[in-house]
This record gives C-alpha cells, sequence and structure tokens, in this order.
C-alpha cells in the first residue's frame, strides 16, 4: 500500500488544494487563489478555455511547475492529510500521484515494455512488477501485441500506453491532462470507457482535465469550471451539464443566435455572477 492510501484525510478528500497563486518567472501571475478538492475514488473533470491554467493547477499538484520556473507563492495543496507544497516531483509520485501530461511524452525510441518499466522506476517492490505489466495488458490488450518501439505506435495507442505507465507507478491520484487530444471520436471514446472502467475496477481516483466537454461531464461525478486563473462554477456533473452557461459556452446547446454572439466573448461576461 503507498503512502497516500495510508492516511485518508477526514472529510474523505484525497486531495484539497486551497487558495493557491501561482507565479511564472517571479512576474506572470496565472493562478489566483485557486481551490478545488478532489474525493476518494471519484473522477474530477477541470473545464475551462486555453489559458485557463488548467495544466498549471495539474502541474501545482504534480511538482512539476519547478521544471518551468513556476512556483507556488500562496495557499496549500494536501495529498492523503499531507502538505505537499515543497516536495520535489519524484517524491509526490512515491506519495500515490502520476501526472499523464498533455501529449502523451512516451518514450519514442523505447519499446512499450521499456516504457511500462520506466513507469515503475519509482516503486521499491520489484517483484511485483511483472505482475502488474501483465494487469495492464488486460485493460489495454492492444499494447501486449506491439512490440517495436513506441514512437510507431498510433496516437490512440501512444495515450494508452502513456496512460498505462502512470498506472504502473501505482497511483492513488491520476492526474490526466488532455487525453482525448488528437484522436478520433472513436479512439476518444474507448480512452473515455477505459478511464471510468478503471475508475470502477480499481478505485482509481482521477482528475481530468479536458477540452471535449461533454466527454468529461460524461465521465465525472463532479466538476469545475476555471476562467482567468480561479474557479468560476462548480457542481455534480449532471448539475453542469444542464446549466444554462455551461450548456451555450462549453456543449454548443444554446440557440444559433447565443453561438453567433459567442465568437467575439473571450470570457464569461455576459453573466459577471462567473466573474
Amino acid at each position: 500500500m503507498n503512502a497516500a492510501a495510508q492516511a485518508e484525510p477526514a472529510d474523505d478528500n484525497l486531495l484539497d488544494v486551497s487558495g493557491i497563486e501561482v507565479v511564472y518567472n517571479d512576474v506572470i501571475l496565472v493562478l489566483r487563489g485557486l481551490s478545488l478538492s478532489v474525493p476518494k475514488g471519484k473522477i474530477v473533470a477541470l473545464l475551462g478555455p486555453n489559458g485557463a491554467g488548467k495544466s498549471t493547477t495539474l502541474k501545482s499538484i504534480s511538482g512539476l511547475l519547478k521544471s518551468e520556473d513556476g512556483r507556488i507563492t500562496r495557499g496549500s495543496v494536501v495529498f492523503g492529510g499531507h502538505r505537499i507544497n515543497d516536495l520535489q516531483p519524484d517524491n509526490i509520485v512515491r506519495r500515490g500521484i502520476f501526472q499523464v501530461m498533455e501529449g502523451r511524452r512516451i518514450i519514442a525510441d523505447m519499446t512499450v515494455l521499456e516504457n511500462l518499466k520506466l513507469g515503475a522506476f519509482t516503486r521499491t517492490d520489484r517483484g511485483q512488477i511483472a505482475a502488474d505489466i501483465d494487469k495492464v495488458y488486460e485493460y489495454f490488450p492492444r499494447l501486449r501485441e506491439r512490440t517495436g518501439l513506441a514512437g510507431y505506435l498510433s496516437g490512440g495507442e501512444q495515450q494508452m500506453l502513456a496512460i498505462s505507465r502512470g498506472l504502473m507507478a501505482k497511483p492513488s491520484l491520476m492526474l490526466l491532462d488532455e487525453p482525448s487530444m488528437g484522436l478520433s471520436p472513436l479512439l476518444v471514446g474507448e480512452v473515455f470507457r477505459i478511464i471510468r472502467r478503471l475508475n470502477a475496477e480499481l478505485g482509481l481516483t482521477v482528475l481530468l482535465v479536458e477540452q471535449n466537454a461533454q466527454m468529461a461531464l460524461r465521465t465525472a461525478h463532479y466538476g469545475y469550471i476555471m476562467e482567468q486563473g480561479k474557479i468560476v462554477l462548480d457542481g455534480p456533473a449532471e448539475e453542469l451539464t444542464s446549466n444554462e452557461d455551461v450548456r451555450e459556452f462549453y456543449l454548443g446547446q444554446g440557440s444559433d443566435a447565443e453561438r453567433h454572439s459567442f465568437k467575439n466573448l473571450k470570457s464569461f461576461k455576459r453573466r459577471k455572477r462567473w466573474i
């Protein structure tokens, strides 16, 4: 059992992000007092336009801000009851958080198997790794057939490999950044079905950043919407799906006139309660 699973917070939230501000290069303020929570065993979606700070939020949790001259200047990130703001990324992985980066970031000149073994790099239970690779192949049987270099996989297969590599770290919380990017609608559906299955069968907790709002809300239990570095709306996925603003701005279900006028909007200024 990993460290994150041994210390459950009292309110059953596996992750609590409280009022964080993030600055890049000591100048650029990206997140402005952002707060969100992820309950254990749930899928939570984080939605918002490009530039809202979604990927920065994930990197704040995983510790990867340091690689981009970013830092948390205010607030806290608490995982499994322990503050992790100042931990190095490898220590955060060991505690039970793994981020699957946007664009997949597999090692193209390694084989599928080598990529999977790389995902288990921080583990100490070396004798269990082979069995876990077989388990991953049960969820992603297509990968078992791919014995060549990972760079020759299709886009969908590369995304499956990226998620599989994350599973090999045995995380309690997986951060998924745009898993549908560059995939056909058919493959998007397949990837999200696997995400739901991993959550249902393994109890994997997921924080999901996704531009495909319809698929994200169909998959998630709860959702947050970001605008300009802060949360402007949150609620159960079913409520967000039926919300008038969300339907208009994210699901493309407003009237023709509303969709036409939205072309000139950069934020939710029509409904000022969001800002």
